[in-house]
């Protein structure tokens, strides 16, 4: 549903996206309102992963104010200032880590205090980007953006398959005055692979049967493929039973495609898995993000947005693969919140089969207000 005002609230309907409405309205100043959320489901309003997250929106930011229904189907939220600082969240084991990490991410360089923060959940599920993938391919686009020489620190503490989760991450990132517009239209050549295959309370081998298959797919197209085993024991493997691969392929130009495949829920009634498929699996998808191109690994197309769109008042612009269904919406919502529009460009080579576009920008020039001034 398209955005309406009323009271200088912006309206929205359904649950669609609420993620990132959530995002926007804390950076741009604007509440919002979401109403008619999941009124025809069984089990209608919020779900208690979207809960989850907006308790981890009230903690990094500060006066916020939040209402909701008795039904939880409608939403109300006026966001606070952006204050950042040690904090610690127990994410809802509905979702893993990543949907909330991805959020954090976004909100990390416009706070007041370095964000030091602390999650526990679920760290490799089959909906979400795994912790493996946030780190590779997510954490590189943040530093692109960043200005000076700030450090970000991703440590992957314990692991956790769903449905129990006992997985545990730690992220730490500066604040920064103002971002850098970026230009990156060359994808350049696929020069490496790397990998880590996990087994989570099961045998050790089964991460090897993993890697095995990985590499007989891959090994195909490149000789220089390298894939870590990660067998945790104890505490550090989490409450449930699982294994998966995580995959990234860097390039000449510093890009970094990402590719993974988790084992499904392991219950009573569920379908016998087999590590040979999860490995097969998470090489095609790899080779499937390479064949789409683009500077950006796909999952990460709205984060990269919203930087671009944030940045000095300068042009931005970069060359992705074909946009996913979430980075339209989302172009749609950065126009309502802050006004802007990405002009975009069929981008063809030669040798390329699949359309790309070409993102181009003005950013608004963002300023972050509440950091102090030295």
């Amino acid at each position: 549903m398209p955005a309406k005002m009323k009271n200088n609230i912006l309206m929205y309907e359904g649950c669609n996206y609420l993620r990132y409405r959530l995002l926007l309205s804390t950076l741009s100043g604007k509440p919002v309102r979401i109403i008619n959320i999941r009124i025809k489901d069984d089990d209608p309003g919020l779900k208690e992963y979207e809960i989850s997250f907006i308790r981890l929106l009230d903690k990094i930011t500060n006066g916020s104010r939040i209402e909701l229904n008795e039904t939880g189907t409608n939403l109300y939220y006026n966001p606070g200032l952006l204050y950042g600082g040690e904090l610690e969240h127990d994410c809802s084991v509905q979702r893993g880590i990543g949907y909330y990490l991805e959020g954090i991410m976004i909100l990390a360089p416009f706070c007041k205090k370095a964000v030091d923060i602390k999650l526990k959940g679920v760290t490799n599920n089959t909906i979400d980007p795994s912790v493996d993938r946030m780190k590779t391919c997510a954490v590189p686009i943040l530093k692109k953006f960043l200005s000076g020489d700030n450090e970000v620190i991703f440590t992957i503490s314990k692991r956790g398959a769903a449905p129990l989760g006992g997985g545990e991450i730690k992220f730490k990132c500066p604040p920064s005055r103002n971002l850098r517009s970026i230009q990156l239209q060359n994808s350049g050549m696929v020069k490496r692979i790397r990998g880590t295959a996990c087994s989570l309370r099961v045998s050790p081998a089964i991460a090897n049967r993993i890697v095995e298959s990985t590499k007989s797919v891959l090994l195909k197209y490149l000789p220089d493929v390298y894939i870590y085993t990660d067998h945790c024991k104890g505490a550090s493997s989490g409450k449930s039973p699982g294994f998966g691969i995580t995959l990234s392929a860097e390039t000449t130009a510093d890009v970094v495609f990402g590719g993974e495949a988790f084992s499904p829920l392991m219950t009573t009634n569920s379908l016998p898995c087999v590590p040979e498929d999860i490995g097969r699996e998470a090489a095609m998808k790899l080779i499937g993000e390479i064949y789409r191109n683009g500077c950006i690994d796909s999952p990460f197309q709205a984060m990269t947005a919203m930087f671009m769109a944030l940045g000095k008042k300068d042009v931005s612009k970069i060359v992705t693969g074909p946009l996913t269904p979430a980075m339209i919406q989302f172009l749609r919502d950065l126009k309502d919140f802050f006004g802007i529009v990405f002009k975009l460009e069929p981008y063809k080579e030669e040798d390329e089969i699949l359309e790309q576009v070409i993102l181009t920008c003005v950013g608004v020039g963002y300023t972050n207000i509440n950091k102090r001034t030295l």
